[in-house]
Order: C-alpha cells, then sequence, then structure tokens
C-alpha cells in the first residue's frame, strides 16, 4: 500500500477549526458558524455535538450572538449583513483566500477586468467574487475560457479559487491567453500550497497504484480534485470516501497495490481508520511515499486572539499586597 504525504489537513483548515473550539471554549455553546467551518463532514458532526450551530446566512443568528466565518471566506456584503445584526464575528477565512480578495480589490481600484478561474456555487468563489462583482466573471471550466466574453482584452487579470487542479487551472490560462494575448498574471500563484502538494503526491504514487482512495468529503473541492487527478497520472481506479465505512470490498477485487490520500480538510483519524481497513483485508503493509515537508502554521484570527489574551489575565491568581 502506498500512502501518499503530504495529505490532510493543512495550515488553513487547522486555523479554522481551532478557531471554533477556542471560541466554544471561551464563550461556551452555541458559537454560531456561516455555512461549513471547512468541507468535512466528520469536522462538522464532531463541532456541532460540541455546541457549534452551522447556518446557511446570518439572519438565522440571533443578534449580539458569536458568529464564525469559516475558511472560504465571505464578502464585504456578508460581513455587512452580520455587522447590522449586531453579531460578534470572528474571521477564520484562510489567509491563502484572504490574499486572492485582497488581489481583486486591487486589481478592481485600477478598473481592470477579472476573470475568476473557480466553479460556480462554491463558497470561495462566491466571497472572492463580492469584493468586486462589477469587475469579476467567474471561468467555471477550460470549456468557459473558449466563450467568455470581456470589455476590455487589454486590461484584464486572471485569478483563481485556491483548491483547484493546478492542471485544469492552467489549461483554462492557455485558452484564455490563446483568445486574449494580453491577460495578465496575478502576483503569485493563488492555488494553494496545501492543495498543489497534495496533487503532486498522489501524481507520484498513482502510476503504481491498481487503485487509489481519496478520503474527504463530497463538497470538498480540492479531495474532489485528487480523485481525477489521480486517474489523469495514472491510476487504474481511484474513489473518494468520508470513511471508512464507504469502502466498498468489490473495489479490491483484483487489485495488488492501493494508494491512499486525503483532502486538506481531513484529519488524519479518518486515514487511519481506511488504513486498519485495508490492513484487514491484505493491505497491511504500507510504504510512505513523501514529495515535500510542510512545517506553515498560521496564528488564530486576531480578534480571537485578543479575547483568548484577556480571557487569560482574568483568570490569573491575585496576589495579596
Amino acid at each position: 500500500m502506498l500512502l501518499a504525504a503530504p495529505r490532510g489537513y493543512c495550515a488553513g483548515v487547522d486555523r479554522a477549526v481551532v478557531a471554533v473550539e477556542k471560541a466554544l471554549e471561551l464563550h461556551g455553546a452555541p458559537v454560531y458558524v456561516r455555512k461549513e467551518i471547512v468541507h468535512n463532514k466528520h469536522v462538522v458532526r464532531t463541532l456541532t455535538e460540541r455546541g457549534a450551530v452551522f447556518v446557511d446566512e446570518t439572519d438565522a443568528v440571533p443578534r449580539g450572538a458569536h458568529l464564525v466565518f469559516s475558511a472560504h471566506g465571505v464578502s464585504p456584503a456578508v460581513r455587512e449583513a452580520a455587522a447590522a445584526r449586531s453579531l460578534r464575528t470572528i474571521d477564520a477565512t484562510c489567509p491563502l483566500v484572504t490574499k486572492v480578495h485582497k488581489e481583486a480589490v486591487r486589481f478592481a481600484a485600477q478598473d481592470a477586468e477579472i476573470l475568476l478561474i473557480g466553479h460556480t456555487g462554491h463558497e470561495e468563489v462566491e466571497g472572492t467574487a463580492g469584493e468586486a462583482p462589477e469587475h469579476i466573471t467567474v471561468v467555471d471550466s477550460p470549456e468557459v475560457a473558449d466563450t467568455v466574453e470581456v470589455r476590455d482584452p487589454d486590461n484584464l487579470v486572471w485569478l483563481s479559487q485556491t483548491t483547484l487542479s493546478v492542471d485544469e487551472t492552467m489549461e483554462t490560462v492557455r485558452r484564455l491567453r490563446r483568445r486574449f494575448p494580453n491577460l495578465q498574471d496575478p502576483p503569485s500563484d493563488d492555488i494553494c500550497y496545501a492543495t498543489s502538494n497534495r496533487q503532486v503526491a498522489v501524481k507520484k504514487i498513482a502510476p503504481e497504484a491498481d487503485l487509489v482512495i481519496v478520503v474527504g468529503s463530497a463538497n470538498s473541492s480540492n479531495s474532489v480534485r485528487l480523485v481525477e487527478v489521480a486517474l489523469d497520472a495514472g491510476a487504474g481506479a481511484a474513489h473518494r470516501v468520508d470513511d471508512a465505512h464507504e469502502v466498498d470490498e468489490a473495489w479490491l477485487e483484483g487489485v495488488t497495490t492501493v494508494g491512499v490520500t486525503s483532502g486538506a480538510s481531513v484529519p488524519e483519524v479518518l486515514v487511519q481508520d481506511v488504513l486498519r481497513f485495508l490492513a484487514e483485508r491484505g493491505f497491511g503493509q504500507v510504504e510512505e511515499v513523501t514529495t515535500a515537508q510542510e512545517d506553515l502554521v498560521f496564528s488564530l484570527p486576531t480578534d480571537l486572539r485578543r479575547e483568548l489574551k484577556a480571557g487569560a489575565r482574568r483568570s490569573l491568581p491575585v496576589t495579596p499586597v
């Protein structure tokens, strides 16, 4: 069995999940979260059991309550709606998503037209597009790149959702540039390091694997992309599962080598459960294939750190004079 590394939690996901956990410790239940904090059923279920309440919009949150914005980010309109309800917000947006938001604002200020490569309806795309809706057009696929219309092909820039397939994104850019030769690149790659690293790792194991199992939820864009990348890289078959219970034993028939990886919002415990399931069925020898080392850590949201520090000061014992 080949186990891809890196896999699982990235720095932005870890930061967002810990932010909800710390908010619950500090304020008690309930703490509200707009949308899923990260796209993983297990994480959402575990936080719900601890007292987090997940809502679709701010109008479902009682006035004055604590609300966490998910790792995928929100538009200015959502922030304004939260402020109008006097909600005490904690912004758990991944810093790499925030970077794309800032790029959108800066290019819009230059009156550039922005082609945002990403999936229509994805929370991250909605948040980024909401920063400058009059300047942004979403390009959902390479095929859309062949037909999208622009106002000024000489003042055009592309940005992207952070969790896309690197190869598909660059194919979309190639098709756009074929039509619009003066298309500008963003100042740095928008696809996050974790998404890219996990795709490189699965490309490494896929050619040797009769079957690749990707642990991750169906609404996790980066997990779904890993299945596609594995197949494109030569895996005999590839399937996504939320956990070990979803692995179909029929997939293992005639299989000699299984590859395993997980999306960036997946806790390692779910991967280990899959490894145990496979070991019980004859795939007990595990070789970890490492293509990169990750040591990036993001600090908790500023307001939350300030509240935690204030809480720690209040809990210090008073020394008698």
